[in-house]
């Protein structure tokens, strides 16, 4: 079994269109799992159209709350805080759980064990059924953290399935940007294709991402969307990798079909032929056999 990543140095390159594409061409011939790691702004389902078999709650993390018989208006707690999370009464203390970060100093602190942390939900994750293999994604609650942990969550439950099924490829739609969901997303991946875009700072977004799968010894592979409608750009992405020695899969043109496919919740490889499916099956076949599938 092997493991694929997507990934962008931000977000708005079409990588999820990528991602849907390759689900189609990839389960026409072999057991694919998906998972969909993009846990802020989930997308992927909007394409494949799953249909949820499970729904699971996530636990992201602690806040603080004060045991009222218990507290005794001492004000140390209120003193430790940094987040002013602590809200001072005539006889007990609260907590404003919005304000609350969940560092546990307010616990640890006071005297009479009167603060306990409660576990809360962040948010969900699915795993769900589609025309191209099981789907595993997820939904962050607005305004909570620990979205690296309930990438990971989702990544594990994928990789768990693929073991059980006997799958051969866990396609991952990763997160964009280079910050912990993309790190938790990487882990343990055979490779990651980089999705880039011939705009101002495309090498700029390319080289940040491509630092973070060095970093964890991922090795990387290129695709290069819309690429004609900056041809100086796209040079300029290539000799960067030539530079790097990094493989390119693909020069996908620009094409107002993608958008028609994704309207119909379509990928463009199962909507219509044309250049970016052709290139997009260019694509794949390269990354198959770079993966020994």
């Amino acid at each position: 079994m092997k493991q694929l990543v997507i990934l962008s140095g931000k977000g708005g390159t079409g990588k999820t269109s990528i991602a849907a594409a390759l689900a189609h061409l990839a389960s026409s011939e072999m057991r694919v799992v998906l998972a969909d790691a993009d846990v802020d702004a989930a997308n992927l389902d909007i394409v494949l159209a799953p249909t949820r078999l499970e729904t699971h709650p996530f636990e992201g993390g602690s806040i603080a709350e004060i045991i009222e018989d218990e507290c005794t208006a001492c004000d140390i707690c209120a003193q430790v805080c940094r987040f002013d999370a602590i809200i001072p009464g005539d006889l007990t203390y609260r907590v404003d759980r919005l304000a609350c970060e969940g560092c546990a100093t307010c616990f640890y602190q006071c005297p009479v064990n009167a603060i306990r942390m409660v576990p809360q939900q962040a948010g969900e994750w699915y795993r769900s059924d589609t025309r191209f293999g099981p789907l595993f994604h997820a939904h962050l609650f607005a305004g909570q953290e620990n979205s690296g942990k309930l990438v990971t969550v989702v990544k594990q439950q994928a990789r768990l399935l693929a073991l059980d099924i006997g799958a051969d490829l866990v396609l991952v739609d990763g997160p964009p940007g280079i910050g912990c969901p993309v790190i938790s997303a990487s882990a343990g991946a055979d490779m990651a294709l980089l999705v880039a875009e011939p705009t101002v700072s495309g090498v700029h977004d390319l080289e940040r991402v491509l630092g973070t799968t060095d970093h964890f010894g991922v090795p990387a592979r290129v695709l290069i969307n819309k690429a004609d409608i900056n041809e100086a750009r796209t040079e300029e992405i290539e000799a960067f990798c030539r530079s790097r020695h990094i493989p390119i899969v693909g020069r996908v043109p620009y094409d107002i079909t993608v958008t028609e496919a994704m309207v119909h919740g379509q990928p463009i490889t199962a909507y219509t032929d044309g250049p970016v499916t052709e290139t997009l099956r260019g694509a794949w076949i390269h990354l198959r056999e770079a993966l020994q599938l």
